[in-house]
């Protein structure tokens, strides 16, 4: 089971498999610690008082505070590289870049 992950993530071995999974987690965990404090400095949590709107708001934000902070962590962890090419995909999918 864990060879097909290696496969599917397309990375070099185990080590290389779990050092991806440690840069997703710190950087999802990143962007949901980061979002909150970027809403209440933008007044948006006073602002917006029906809490579903607020929650799509929130994930709006998520989303490029995510894509931010996992090519940073990324680059400290020196896998700048692989993640770009993640990024640049996703990216793609968007139609942002071609």
């Amino acid at each position: 089971m864990i060879e097909k992950l290696v496969n599917k993530f397309k990375a070099n071995s185990i080590r290389h498999l779990f050092i991806i999974f440690i840069i997703f987690a710190i950087s999802g965990s990143g962007s949901l610690f980061i979002s909150s404090p970027i809403l209440i400095a933008l007044g948006l949590d006073k602002l917006i008082t029906f809490y579903p709107l607020y929650i799509f708001v929130r994930i709006i934000l998520i989303i490029p505070i995510y894509q931010f902070i996992l090519i940073l962590i990324a680059s400290l962890f020196g896998e700048f590289d692989y993640f770009w090419k993640f990024e640049k995909k996703f990216l793609q999918r968007l139609r942002i870049i071609k």
